[in-house]
């Protein structure tokens, strides 16, 4: 079984600091080696991987503010597009653009939705809708307009996220700096319950960062940046809790994921894939709004967190998500070869 990945070139595969989709995509090439599994994975020259590495584009564009992103998505994904009869499949990690050369090659080609960024993009979705496959990262991330061959969440490295038994002093926010992830929100549970909050992530929207959260950076309330794979286990397993006030419908949430590998229960708005992932009052709390997460913390949320960590042991693993991958694959191909 040869299979072609193609990752994003936002960012390095797997990426210094942020860049989830990359990183997934990562976590699954090496994972599917480690099976044995033939992959070539499509991603930056910078890129790191034991599988065989095909590039043309040289540096993530959002790193390289020289490079035009739309000039080296379209030579990335031709490049793969070109030799796509190399391949017994090809798993797009890229969003819908793919899916445009999907009639022109004989390859089968599976496309993980990794959310939808705006209603605008569902009609390339909704054209190629049966002539090729979808897997989507939670259930709650299905557009009913869409067939779906699998659900398969996202898995972690769990192995680099160290247990800590004893929480920690502070409220943690990971994630970008942007309304939809509720800093601002995250910024005012902190107030409320007079605990310290760190946060950490990359300013995606400056005028909301310099608005919402720059006013309000203290003592109390710091901002760290965005942080690389070391720092965030440190950063996560020392936390009490992480916050996640979203305000938009989270398509699955790896940060939630990888804070409870470390131990750290997670309290989030009621949205999207939070249903799916936390399990009330094993590793964390669903909640309305700030004030009820407010209270869940000063009232003390008792989580062990061993449960929180025994949740992504049976659950969130690289190992599983693997697993279920080449089952999808093979599916795919007896489908194929029963033509």
């Amino acid at each position: 079984m040869k299979i072609a990945i193609l990752s994003p070139i936002a960012w390095r595969t797997p990426p210094r600091h942020y860049g989830p989709w990359e990183r997934v995509v990562s976590l699954l090439t090496e994972g599917l080696v480690a099976e044995g599994v033939d992959v070539t994975l499509f991603a930056t020259s910078d890129s790191l991987t034991s599988a065989k590495l095909r590039s043309v584009c040289p540096t993530p564009y959002e790193e390289d503010k020289e490079l035009d992103a739309k000039v080296w998505e379209s030579l990335h994904i031709s490049e793969l597009m070109e030799h796509a009869h190399e391949f017994d499949l090809i798993h797009n990690n890229y969003d819908f653009l793919p899916l445009t050369y999907s009639g022109l090659i004989k390859t089968p080609l599976l496309t993980t939705i990794h959310g939808f960024s705006s209603p605008k993009i569902l009609p390339v979705y909704k054209k190629y809708n049966k002539k090729t496959h979808y897997v989507s990262i939670s259930d709650a991330d299905r557009n009913r307009e869409l067939n779906y061959i699998r659900t398969v969440y996202h898995g972690i490295d769990i192995e680099n996220f160290t247990l800590r038994k004893e929480p920690g002093s502070y409220l943690l926010y990971f994630g970008r700096i942007h309304r939809d992830k509720g800093t601002w929100e995250a910024i005012q549970v902190a107030k409320m319950t007079k605990m310290k909050l760190v946060i950490a992530g990359i300013i995606q929207d400056r005028a909301y960062y310099e608005q919402y959260v720059q006013p309000n950076l203290s003592e109390d309330i710091t901002y760290i940046g965005s942080v690389g794979p070391e720092e965030r286990n440190r950063v996560l397993g020392n936390a009490y809790a992480l916050l996640h006030p979203i305000n938009f419908n989270e398509p699955f949430g790896l940060s939630i994921v990888e804070a409870m590998a470390c131990g750290t229960p997670v309290l989030a708005f009621n949205k999207g894939s939070m249903p799916e992932i936390i399990q009330e009052g094993i590793n964390g709390f669903i909640v309305s709004g700030i004030e009820e997460m407010a209270a869940k913390i000063k009232s003390g949320m008792n989580i062990s967190r061993e449960a929180c960590r025994a949740t992504v042991e049976s659950r969130f693993t690289r190992q599983k998500m693997v697993r279920e991958y080449i089952e999808v694959y093979k599916e795919i191909l007896s489908q194929k070869n029963s033509y």
